[in-house]
Parts: C-alpha cells; structure tokens; sequence
C-alpha cells in the first residue's frame, strides 16, 4: 500500500511539474494521480473492513435470485398465447432485431477484412 501511495503521489508530481513547464494537460493528471492514490487506500480499507454474508443473508440472496428468475420465465413470450395481431407485432420486432443483428455482424466482418 505504501509503495501505491508513494507511487502515485510521485507520479502527480512529476504532472505538476510538467504542469508548470507550460503543459496545460498536465494540471488534469497532476489532481488525477493523488485521487489515484486515495482511491487505492479506500478500496485497500474497504476490503479489510467488509464483513462475510452470514449464511441468513445468503439464503435471503439465493431465494430473491430464485424469485426473479421465476418472474423472468414468467414473462417470457408464448407466441401460442398470442392473438393474431400480437402475433404479426412481435414477429415483426424480431424480424427488426434479426435485421440490426445481421447489420452488426456484417459491419464486423467488414471490419475484420480490412
């Protein structure tokens, strides 16, 4: 963590004084490295200060898990549900979706080619 710190508070020096040579750009990283530096110290403190789930709040997470997949699979379409109109409607939103899908895919080959 020290060498972190020392590293960053370091590096935001070596901007301020590129800074005050005359490169404007610089100011940013020379306020960026020491917020660098307080991020690592925060994430370093809140890793030794998080306490485990406790099996209760496990069991509370994997029954909310279960219950949205629940809702999901609820909602999912079933086109034999559908009336003709709903039908002709989501068939053609998945046609549009195929579409845009097959676009991407071509503009990535296209990509990949050259």
């Amino acid at each position: 963590m020290l060498l972190w710190v020392a590293g960053c508070l370091l590096a935001g020096w070596w901007q301020a004084t590129r800074a005050f040579d005359g490169n404007a750009l610089s100011w940013v990283y020379a306020i960026e490295w020491p917020v660098f530096a307080l991020g690592g110290v925060y994430g370093w403190w809140a890793l030794l200060h998080t306490k485990a789930a406790t099996p209760e709040e496990r069991a509370e997470r994997a029954a909310f898990e279960e219950e949205r997949r629940a809702a999901v699979t609820a909602a999912k379409r079933r086109p034999e549900d559908e009336d003709a109109a709903l039908k002709a409607y989501n068939d053609h939103l998945a046609q549009l979706a195929a579409d845009d899908i097959a676009d991407l895919e071509a503009e990535v080959a296209e990509m990949k080619d050259h």
